[in-house]
C-alpha cells in the first residue's frame, strides 16, 4: 500500500500495520512473522522474565528476520514492579529502533528512548492522555478504542468517535487500535485520519502465534459478544475472553465492595499464561477484543497482511472512489 507514507517511511516497513504488544504472545516467532510479512512485529518485553532474557529474545528475533521489529514496554502499577529501567537499558543496548510504550507515567522512559534515537509509539485510550504524551515528544500515538483487548480505559469511547477526535485534536500522527482485523477496518482507520493500524487479537489467531491451537480455534468459534469487562468496580477495566473464570470475577464484583484481593487468585498472570500453554480456555483470564466477531480462520501472518492490504486498496480505490460523482460543468 502506498496511500500513506508517514508511518511506513518512519519505521522502514512496507505496510501500515503494527502488531501490538501482547503478554505471553509477543515473542520472536510472531514478531518476526509480522515483520517478514511487511508490517512491524513487536516483542513484548515483560513476557521475558528478566532484562537479560529480553536481550536474548531480541537477538533470537534478529536471526528470524532482517526487517525492522520493535519492542513493547507496558508500565503498570504493581506491589513489586519489574525493573523497568533495566528493561529500557536492554532495549537500547540491543539496538532496537522502534518502541511501543503503554501504561502509566512513561515519561522518564520515553526520555531515555528519545535520547537514544528510538522512535516511540505511545498507546492511549483517551485524547487527554494523548495530549500529555504528545508533550513528552513521542513520535506516534496509538489511539486505543473501547473495542480493544486489555485495558480500554474508563471513558468507554469507541473508535468511530475517538479516532475522528484524534484527527481533529492531535498534531502527532497516530495509529488506530482496537476492533480492527480485516481490510474494512484498515480502510476505515485511514479514512478516519490514522496513518496505520495496531492489531493485537487478530494476530493471536495466526499460524505463527505461539499459543495453543485449541485457543486459536476457540477464537475462531467466538463472536463479538464473547468478551467480558472485568474490574469495572475497581476502575481498572479489562476486556478479556468471556469464560468461567472471567464470569466468576464479574459476579464477585456485582456483589458490591469487591477488592482486588477477592479475585487475585482468579486473575493471576500465571494462570493466564497456562491458558496459552495447555489449551484450556477456562483455566485463567486472557485478553481478547471484540474483533473476535471478525475472525473466522487461522492464516499465516503473510496471508493475513497481504489480503488486508489488497482489500483496503480495493475499497479505497474502487468502492469509495466510485462514490464520488463529479457534477457536469455548465456551458
Amino acid at each position: 500500500m502506498t496511500l500513506l507514507q508517514v508511518l511506513t517511511r518512519a519505521l522502514g516497513i512496507e505496510h501500515p500495520i503494527v502488531q501490538g504488544g501482547m503478554q505471553w504472545v509477543g515473542t520472536a516467532e510472531l514478531a518476526s512473522a509480522v515483520s517478514n510479512a511487511g508490517g512491524l512485529g513487536m516483542i513484548t518485553a515483560l513476557t521475558q522474565p528478566t532484562p537479560d532474557a529480553l536481550r536474548k529474545e531480541i537477538a533470537r528475533c534478529k536471526t528470524m528476520t532482517t526487517k525492522p521489529f520493535g519492542v513493547n514496554l507496558t508500565i503498570l502499577p504493581a506491589i513489586s514492579p519489574p525493573p523497568y529501567a533495566d528493561y529500557v537499558t536492554a532495549i537500547i543496548e540491543s539496538g532496537i529502533k522502534v518502541v511501543e510504550t503503554a501504561g502509566n507515567n512513561p515519561g522518564p522512559h520515553v526520555k531515555r528512548f528519545k535520547q537514544a534515537g528510538i522512535i516511540v509509539i505511545h498507546k492511549c485510550t483517551a485524547i487527554r492522555h494523548a495530549l500529555s504524551a504528545q508533550k513528552m515528544g513521542v513520535d506516534f500515538l496509538s489511539i486505543d478504542g473501547f473495542e480493544c483487548a486489555g485495558h480500554p480505559g474508563e471513558d468507554d469511547v469507541a473508535n468511530f468517535v475517538l479516532l475522528a477526535k484524534a484527527a481533529k485534536t492531535l498534531s502527532v500522527p497516530f495509529l488506530a487500535s482496537g476492533g480492527i482485523g480485516d481490510a474494512r477496518g484498515l480502510a476505515a482507520a485511514l479514512a478516519l485520519g490514522a496513518e496505520g493500524i495496531n492489531m493485537g487479537t487478530r494476530f493471536m489467531c495466526t499460524l505463527e502465534s505461539p499459543i495453543h491451537p485449541s485457543i486459536k480455534q476457540k477464537i475462531v468459534e467466538a463472536d463479538e459478544r464473547s468478551t467480558a469487562l472485568m474490574f469495572r468496580t475497581l476502575h481498572n477495566t479489562a476486556r478479556v475472553f468471556k469464560n468461567k473464570v472471567s464470569q466468576e470475577v464479574v459476579e464477585i464484583e456485582k456483589r458490591g465492595n469487591a477488592k482486588f484481593e477477592d479475585v487475585r487468585h482468579l486473575v493471576s498472570g500465571e494462570r493466564g499464561r497456562q491458558v496459552f500453554v495447555n489449551g484450556d480456555s477456562d483455566y485463567g483470564v486472557w485478553t481478547a477484543g471484540t474483533v473476535l466477531g471478525l475472525i473466522d480462520d487461522i492464516p499465516s501472518c503473510q496471508v493475513l497482511v497481504s489480503r488486508m492490504v489488497a482489500g483496503a486498496e480495493e475499497i479505497i480505490t474502487q468502492r469509495l472512489a466510485g462514490m464520488v460523482v463529479k457534477k457536469a460543468s455548465k456551458l
